[in-house]
This record gives C-alpha cells, structure tokens and sequence, in this order.
C-alpha cells in the first residue's frame, strides 16, 4: 500500500471511532514512525510503504482508536521551543502554560537580572523547570512532584535537554521543602472533581492525580498561598497557572493570606485568564 493508501485507511477508521482530528492525527503518527516531515507524505504520497512500517502503523492505529492521546503513543511533544519525552505518568503539556513560563523568564530578567532561586511545584514531566533551565541558566531551580513516576519523566527529560541547574524533590507541595526562594511557580490541578467525567476522553487517559483540584478545583491554591509565605524570600513572587474561570476565586485566595500586595492577570493564546502572579 502507498503512503496516501494508508492515510486514507487511517482517517476512515479513526472517522468511524469518532476520534477528533482523525487526518491530523493520522498524518502526525505515520510521520513518527517514519521520522519524515508532513511535507515528505505530500510529496511522496504515491511511494510504497514498507511491511514493517506499515505493521507499526496499523498497531499504533489501534491505540488512537482507543482515544490514547497521540503524545503518549510518540512519547513526544513540543513546549517552549524544546521536545519533551510524555507517557501515561504526566500530564500532556499545553501551549497555553507557555505564559507562565513567559513571565516567570521576563519577571526573573527584569526584576533579578536574570539570576533567582526557583521552586517549581507540581512539576510533572518538567517543562516548566527545564523550560526555565534552558532560558535562565544562572538560575538555581528546584522542582518537586508528590509522583515518582512522573519525577522519572522529568529526570529523562533533563537529560535529554542536558540542563543541570535543577534539583528534583519528591514531596508533596512543600513538605520536604526547607529552603526560601525568590520565585514560586506552579501548575497544580485545578479541575473540580465532579467535572472531570465529564471531560474527553483523551483528556481522561491522562493521570487524574494531576487533573484533580477537590471539590472546588481550588485546593491546591488554598494550600500554596497559605503557605508559599514561608518559603518565599524578601519581594518574592508567586505565578500560578489557573483554570480560565477561576480568576476571582484565586485572587480572593491571594488576598486572604497576602492582603493589599500587587496581582496581575495574564490571558492565554485564546484570550482566557491563565496566569496569576502576585
């Protein structure tokens, strides 16, 4: 079968299981697993696959259908610039989170000259620390996640980029945390949990430990604030991620444990409210 055979094979049945982007996604695996551009397939489409590629591609085929996000089945995606390594134990990144990471990088060169101590909560695969490693390399970083397995995902992940001013901590937000910083970033859970059914399915197959924000989605948030006083330095600052609907709920949350300090807003790609920082 050609290259344009086997596409259009792909898309009609990943069409039949009702899976969203069916001709993006099929393009994007067989793009994958013959490591070529989207521009190859066009230009070749009439070129004969080979047996074992084909194999491959049918079997990666099956867990599309099944709705697996295509990051996990490639074990790739793409976030500020750089690849990282994703599977079933992270959180797939988002373009969105590229804001905090924005901010944190022209916060930290405009307000530190570029060098900063800083804590990355809820770490995950590590995008946001290794993201701040690569643009800050005078900074000292350190990420913790309360899942070693995701810590595992980080690590590979640092070593693959090759940053080495990041230490990892397993804890659970600050419990294994004994130092002060000058910065405080994180991207916790915020969905509330009796949405989270009700999400697609793709997005179901991602951990619920790093969707799940209790009942109000705002548990995380009450936690870091009440506490984040005590590991922050002397004008420090805090940036969290938010859900698009949450901003007056977190800003109370700040106001509560910080009073009259300065809080700003920042929307997405989409124009949502994404990011605080205080």
């Amino acid at each position: 079968m050609t290259i344009e055979e086997n596409l259009k094979n792909a898309i009609k049945q990943l069409k039949e299981n009702n899976i969203e982007d069916a001709t993006l996604k099929a393009r994007l695996l067989l793009c994958n697993i013959m490591k070529v551009s989207k521009e190859y397939l066009v230009i070749n489409s009439n070129k004969e696959l080979d047996n074992i590629k084909q194999k491959e591609y049918l079997k990666k085929l099956q867990y599309l259908k099944k709705h697996i996000p295509l990051e996990y089945i490639t074990n790739k995606k793409e976030f500020m610039k750089i690849n990282f390594y994703v599977d079933e134990n992270v959180l797939i990144p988002r373009p969105n989170t590229e804001v905090i990471v924005e901010e944190v990088i022209n916060y930290c060169n405009n307000e530190k000259n570029g060098k900063a101590k800083i804590l990355d909560l809820c770490t995950g695969s590590g995008i946001i620390a290794i993201s701040l490693a690569k643009y800050l390399p005078n900074c000292e970083i350190i990420a913790t996640d309360i899942s070693n397995k995701a810590l595992e995902v980080a690590k590979k992940n640092q070593l693959n980029n090759k940053v080495s001013n990041i230490r990892w901590i397993h804890s659970n937000l600050f419990s294994k945390i004994y130092e002060k910083f000058d910065i405080i970033v994180s991207n916790p859970p915020y969905i509330k949990k009796d949405v989270i059914n009700e999400l697609e399915e793709e997005v179901k197959k991602e951990p619920i430990i790093a969707l799940d924000g209790g009942e109000d989605g705002l548990k995380f948030y009450k936690e870091i604030l009440e506490n984040a006083k005590n590991y922050l330095n002397k004008n420090g600052a805090i940036f969290l991620e938010i859900g698009y609907d949450q901003k007056k709920e977190v800003i109370d949350i700040v106001k509560k444990y910080y009073g009259n300090v300065k809080i700003e807003c920042k929307k997405d790609l989409q124009n949502k409210d994404r990011m605080i920082r205080c």
